[in-house]
């Protein structure tokens, strides 16, 4: 068009007819979008957030309103270079894999494990996490240097004033699982503990990936100087868990954004879980008993 135009003296209406081009098309003069903003709420989320991918900090910023595309997001998210740095895996034998089955509704399943990180000082400590295998929403933690079943069992007690109690209880073969303490609180509260086969964490999978989610998101960014400082850390982690980070499986929302449209009695739920748990608990019980 430009040649036909400049060297030959051809107007622009004759110039399009004879290469076959429309004239609206050779007159669109495309305005860039201002991605000024979105660019500087993306590396804030990325600060904040070092284990989001880009699916994820796209859901978060389509739930702000700044964009709809997500290949927009992929395009600035890789321009500003903020790609997760990915671990390498231990290559497995390829074996069949069976889905985990999802229950049908909130409280109908819950599943419970342990982790384990240290101080600065070296000691060792465990955070016990729970998990509803449904909604993938965070009841409560433990955090503390040795937990026994008899405290999983008054734990457990004080998630039902706040929660109520799921139909049965995942866990493993482990001690405090195994107790004569969790035994008896089974038979008196009617919810059943089925436990997975030894050797086979794949069987306990919704409470596995909270713990790599925990691992990655938490305990490997910060230093804990003491107990109280990693009881604030992972209570302020599961507070962004429950209430805000998108979680993929749940279509991109979080676990009380999804019971709020998919349950009937999430308002309740969102009152409760905003109330501190030291009002409802024995301070010892919880991870937010203290400051």
């Amino acid at each position: 068009m430009g040649y036909l135009i400049t060297e030959l003296g051809l107007s622009e209406r004759r110039s399009c007819r004879i290469v076959g081009l429309s004239r609206s098309v050779q007159q669109y003069r495309p305005t860039p979008k201002n991605d000024a903003a979105v660019v500087a709420r993306l590396k804030q989320l990325a600060s904040e957030n070092r284990r989001y991918g880009y699916l994820r900090l796209h859901a978060v910023l389509r739930r702000e309103g700044l964009v709809v595309n997500r290949k927009r997001t992929y395009r600035l998210y890789t321009d500003l270079g903020l790609q997760v740095r990915t671990r390498k895996r231990r290559k497995l034998p390829r074996r069949d894999r069976i889905a985990a089955q999802v229950p049908e509704r909130p409280m109908q399943r819950w599943s419970l494990d342990f982790i384990g990180d240290q101080l600065v000082d070296y000691r060792r400590f465990r955070v016990l996490n729970i998990v509803d295998d449904h909604s993938r929403f965070c009841p409560g933690q433990i955090v503390d240097v040795s937990i026994s079943g008899a405290r999983m069992a008054r734990f457990l007690d004080d998630l039902a004033l706040r929660h109520g109690l799921p139909e049965e209880i995942v866990l493993d073969n482990g001690p405090e699982g195994t107790s004569r303490a969790m035994f008896d609180w089974s038979e008196k509260t009617g919810v059943r503990l089925r436990f997975i086969e030894p050797g086979k964490p794949v069987q306990n999978a919704f409470v596995e990936s909270l713990n790599g989610k925990l691992r990655d998101e938490c305990l490997n960014l910060h230093w804990f100087r003491s107990l109280a400082h990693a009881r604030e850390e992972v209570s302020r982690w599961r507070h962004h868990y429950n209430a805000e980070r998108p979680h993929s499986a749940l279509g991109y929302r979080s676990p009380l954004e999804f019971l709020s449209i998919t349950t009937a009695t999430a308002p309740e739920t969102l009152a409760v879980s905003s109330l501190p748990l030291n009002t409802q608990s024995r301070p010892e019980d919880s991870s937010e008993a203290r400051p």
